[in-house]
């Protein structure tokens, strides 16, 4: 064993243990900034878009991510029903489980490519494209359908909350 390879197995509890407690820190009380409910959900699209261009003429895989995205979409409103709204200080609450099950899954997935392109490396296996597996696939269209969807109900949310308050 490299020690390179002792080196990833140390660091990598530490990686998944950082992102776990920056996600934590996330996933509590916050105040809603209407810009960044446009740029999730701008994000977030992109990256169903940019996925799907990859794949338009992989047909399976296509069909992969949309079920992904469809499920996402289904999980984000799910999620905009438990979280908890307070209408007079633009606060929110996210359900903490739902978005961190969400988010874990795609960094897993992310951690195992790179695992395997660190495992495949200097064998002359090739190295495996982001948009390659329907599990990457699924995984992204997932997160990408979860987050977006709870943006855009955010941007909702704000756009409603306004117009009560220009009405009174």
């Amino acid at each position: 064993m490299s020690i390179t390879t002792i080196a990833l197995l140390v660091l990598a509890p530490f990686l998944v243990w950082r992102f776990y407690q920056r996600l934590k820190a996330m996933m509590t009380r916050q105040r809603s900034i209407v810009s960044r409910h446009y740029t999730g959900l701008g994000v977030f699209a992109a990256m169903i878009l940019v996925a799907g261009s990859e794949v338009t003429t992989r047909l399976p895989l296509l069909g992969w991510l949309a079920v992904g995205t469809a499920a996402g979409i289904a999980y984000g409103i799910w999620g905009l029903k438990l979280t908890r709204f307070e209408n007079d200080t633009c606060y929110f609450t996210p359900n903490a489980r739902l978005g961190m099950v969400i988010a874990m899954l795609f960094f897993a997935r992310v951690m195992y490519i790179g695992v395997e392109i660190y495992a495949n490396q200097g064998s002359g296996v090739p190295t495996p494209g982001f948009t390659d597996s329907f599990i990457t696939l699924l995984a992204l269209g997932l997160t990408a359908g979860y987050f977006g969807t709870y943006s855009a109900g955010l941007i909702r949310w704000r756009r409603a909350l306004k117009k009560a308050i220009n009405a009174a």
